[in-house]
């Protein structure tokens, strides 16, 4: 609806303005809202760059509901461009940046986005992707960044598209709470990579629920993820949450490592801290001094359940307690969690104020206390559905309860533990990994001749993909040959971290794969080898990357 046009509806709102424009309001515009190596922002020069933004996205061309991809490290510009795009009524796609060129151009075909950004440290997966993406009519280049485009496609400087928004209009476009405000990429539960569309409503549920009544951010927070801006779970650590209470978030471009972190920790020093158990595991392997962390006062675990045994080593080492939880792309942040100092280690915790979740069995008929079933949750921040994927989204959603696809129990206090996932997907390090597709790379190879990918617990207790490989007659199979292979292929969390070579893969009489006998043969191998030296490529340096650009 035009913005001149009156609208007798819902009550207006929008994402942007709650987060950015209210801070102002509220007298917080002298204080910082971005700080990291990118530079730091007042919420009164962010609200000024997201202003201009805004008004040089819609002289660019892109319209209200119109998707426009992100594909940029973690940074002012990025966050500036999540913001204007809600702001137009347009709908932000923030992507993995471990993309390859064809992965990119799956998702810019599939979102029929016509506007791509793009950050220079992946110019060229996004030049590779764009010949692929024939819709995709500009592309928007922060910091220098100069990928090749195709003919037709008009490269827009970022600084030109701010210059572009002088002297237009910034009022933000006439949305309220079920306007669509962006979308977030998921595997799933299916392994295809989907959209999990969401409200502009949303921003305000996760942030008045989880931010507010687990996290109990105030303005005086500094919010520091490792996971990035395009998961759901940075999202809102690193975007949605600080933004909300008139906090800081610190926004850090470069790939995790232990070292980059503790180097962060110290020049920004957060109050809150967020990571997936394999970083946290990271931390422990590293030398880092034990006041590393001694500006935070929370710390945040998300993406795979927490071992307890890693809870217990981080909280003895660095004096931090972790507030382990569960969440969602789907839900978009947490909607189970421990609580500050009431956390029972090994367990997800208790249901986050505004959300409900069940554990059921087959029949969909609730379980008592001790007996494993499904479990389902219903809040206020799901996702309306996956776009274009009507089939997935009813067997995902019964009536307002989203089906998690997780195995829990819970115990007699409302505690929930996670027993593993319901299917054959593999969530490594706080991502959906899909066996076939990693197979399929696989078989390809012609030592190949049958392979099974499976999920096996590292000395962490975290599952990783290994691939287990019969060769093809008279090949000879080299594990090092065929992770390069992935790795080339794959974005890099889904590369196995084994490849063990068998005689034979177990099946049924009737030739279906029996894969949980692969998985313990596979366990077995590895328990076996565990005292022997580990192969170079098998040092967890990729897990890092998992969270990473």
């Amino acid at each position: 609806m035009p913005e001149s046009m009156p609208r007798t509806g819902p009550a207006p709102f929008n994402a942007c303005r709650y987060l950015v424009d209210r801070q102002v309001e509220l007298g917080h515009g002298d204080r910082i809202a971005v700080a990291g190596p990118g530079g730091a922002l007042t919420y009164a020069r962010l609200a000024a760059l997201v202003r201009r933004a805004a008004a040089g996205l819609r002289a660019a061309g892109v319209r209200p509901e119109e998707r426009l991809v992100l594909f940029a490290a973690d940074g002012p510009e990025l966050l500036v461009a999540l913001l204007a795009g809600m702001r137009i009524g347009a709908v932000p796609v923030p992507v993995s940046t471990m993309y390859h060129g064809d992965e990119l151009a799956a998702l810019l075909r599939d979102s029929r986005a016509r506007t791509l950004l793009v950050s220079p440290q992946f110019a060229d997966a996004a030049a590779e992707a764009l010949p692929m993406a024939p819709e995709v009519t500009s592309v928007v280049l922060t910091d220098g960044a100069k990928p090749d485009v195709p003919p037709g496609v008009r490269p827009i400087d970022w600084d030109e598209l701010l210059a572009g928004g002088e002297g237009h209009d910034t009022a933000p476009y006439d949305t309220w709470d079920e306007s669509p405000a962006f979308w977030l990429y998921t595997s799933g539960t299916t392994g295809t990579p989907k959209a999990a569309m969401h409200r502009h409503a949303s921003v305000r549920h996760v942030a008045e629920t989880y931010a507010a009544q687990v996290l109990g951010i105030t303005p005086d927070d500094r919010c520091f993820s490792v996971a990035k801006l395009f998961f759901a779970y940075g999202l809102g650590n690193s975007g949605f949450f600080p933004l909300s209470a008139g906090a800081t978030t610190i926004l850090d471009p470069a790939r995790p490592t232990p070292a980059s972190v503790a180097e962060r920790v110290r020049e920004n020093e957060p109050t809150l801290f967020f990571a997936v158990p394999t970083f946290y595991a990271a931390l422990l392997a590293s030398d880092l001094p034990s006041d590393t962390f001694a500006s935070v006062r929370l710390a945040v675990s998300a993406g795979e359940a927490l071992p307890a045994d890693l809870y217990r080593r981080f909280t003895e080492r660095f004096g931090v307690e972790i507030l382990d939880g569960i969440g969602s792309t789907e839900a978009l942040h947490i909607f189970l969690s421990n609580r500050p100092g009431r956390v029972r280690p090994g367990t997800s915790g208790m249901p986050v104020p505004g959300y409900e979740v069940r554990v059921v069995d087959e029949h969909g008929a609730d379980v008592p206390p001790g007996v494993p079933g499904d479990l389902l949750v219903r809040g206020p921040s799901l996702t309306t559905g996956y776009w274009c994927r009507t089939g997935v989204t009813r067997r995902a959603f019964h009536g307002e309860w989203l089906r998690t696809g997780d195995k829990y129990v819970v115990d007699d206090d409302g505690y929930h533990t996670c027993l593993g996932r319901s299917n054959d997907m593999i969530k490594a390090g706080g991502i959906w990994v899909s066996p076939a597709e990693v197979e399929q790379v696989l078989a390809r190879h012609p030592s190949v001749a049958e392979v099974v990918v499976v999920a096996v617990p590292d000395e962490n207790g975290l599952d990783k993909p290994v691939a287990c490989v019969v060769p093809a007659p008279g090949a000879t199979v080299d594990p090092d040959e065929l992770i390069a292979l992935c790795r080339e292929r794959l974005a890099a969390f889904k590369r196995p971290r084994h490849v063990l070579v068998v005689d034979v893969i177990p099946k049924t009489a009737t030739g279906k794969l029996r894969r949980f006998a692969v998985r313990e043969t596979a366990r077995e191998r590895l328990a076996g080898a565990s005292a022997a030296p580990r192969p170079a490529d098998v040092v967890p340096a990729a897990d890092e990357g998992i969270v990473a650009t």
